[in-house]
């Protein structure tokens, strides 16, 4: 990721630079947004072609590959949607989606980059090289189903939807009476793009209470959202969640039980948060998230890092 980060970077002009690079410590790294804003950075828009080349094998390196695909079919919706839209509404546009260095790209130290723009925002911070955060991790997709036009059909979080109604049709009486809390969803993800994710009521079914295959579809719905980052940060944060243990992960639902009808829900353990929310445009328009409690924007790591370098040990940096 480093050397593609690198290879992108010389590629940029010093007007570019100047605009897709900010401090480490800048506030900006924490200002993260899915609906269309202005933002900071260098948008795909003012790129050339071989510029863009770079900046999206970038993004390639970042993500898995079905998580590239999931960054490119957003991009993809945004025609989609001004077709649909015919000028009322923000600008859709698939090139204003900004990339955002935050330090230098470097072998030792935390850096941090960004990809963001109209329901996508990916957030990565390095450390010494090798430790990566890689939240929060932000997609969305509307129309969630295409239902005209050269893309008609394309469902882009189908199995972030269809995991989660599964789960929550096969539960027994006595599972969904602690499952679902509200017969009404709401109108998006809870925590929408707060700094620090947190969710006041720890409501829902505990995994403890679920069957097998209950579990089973569960642990598929959790690896979805997983399977957007290469194998090795993927494989981390599972494994931060089996040291949790997974007895205590809750699975809640809100909202009606059908497609087309709007729902929420969320799968929250002691460490990790997903939200999905489909109520817009008549139910076919997803936001869903991945948050993790002390890791978003590598926190866990930096302060690790922190802790043990005696740069930051002598100079008193917390």
């Amino acid at each position: 990721m480093r050397d593609a980060a690198r290879k992108f970077l010389a590629t940029l002009d010093p007007a570019q630079k100047s605009k897709a690079t900010l401090p480490f410590n800048s506030e900006e790294r924490f200002h993260w947004f899915y609906t269309p804003v202005s933002r900071k950075g260098v948008p795909l828009k003012e790129l050339n072609a071989s510029q863009q080349q770079a900046a999206l094998a970038l993004l390639h390196a970042g993500l898995s590959e079905k998580g590239y695909t999931k960054a490119e079919t957003i991009r993809k919706l945004e025609d989609v949607l001004r077709e649909l839209e015919q000028g009322r509404g923000p600008t859709r546009d698939p090139d204003l989606y900004f990339f955002t260095f935050f330090g230098e790209p470097a072998a030792d130290g935390a850096w941090g980059w960004r990809y963001e723009g109209h329901h996508c925002s990916q957030n990565w911070t390095i450390v010494n090289g090798k430790s990566i955060g890689s939240s929060p991790q932000f997609f969305g997709a509307n129309p969630a189903e295409v239902l005209e036009g050269p893309m008609k059909g394309t469902r882009l979080l189908s199995a972030e939807e269809d995991l989660g109604r599964s789960l929550v049709k096969s539960l027994t009486a006595a599972q969904r009476a602690d499952a679902v809390v509200s017969v009404t969803a709401p109108s998006d993800i809870v925590t929408t793009n707060q700094r620090q994710a947190a969710i006041q009521e720890d409501r829902g079914v505990a995994y403890k209470k679920l069957s097998k295959d209950q579990q089973g579809t569960l642990l598929a719905l959790i690896e979805e959202y997983l399977s957007a980052q290469p194998r090795a940060e993927a494989r981390q944060r599972l494994d931060k969640i089996r040291q949790a243990g997974f007895d205590q992960i809750k699975f809640a639902w809100m909202g009606g039980l059908e497609k087309g009808e709007g729902h929420y829900y969320r799968v929250q353990g002691s460490t990790f948060l997903i939200e999905y929310d489909n109520t817009q445009n008549n139910a076919n328009h997803i936001h869903c998230v991945w948050r993790d409690f002390n890791g978003d924007w590598g926190e866990d790591l930096l302060a690790e890092h922190y802790r043990n370098s005696p740069h930051h040990q002598h100079a008193g940096v917390h």
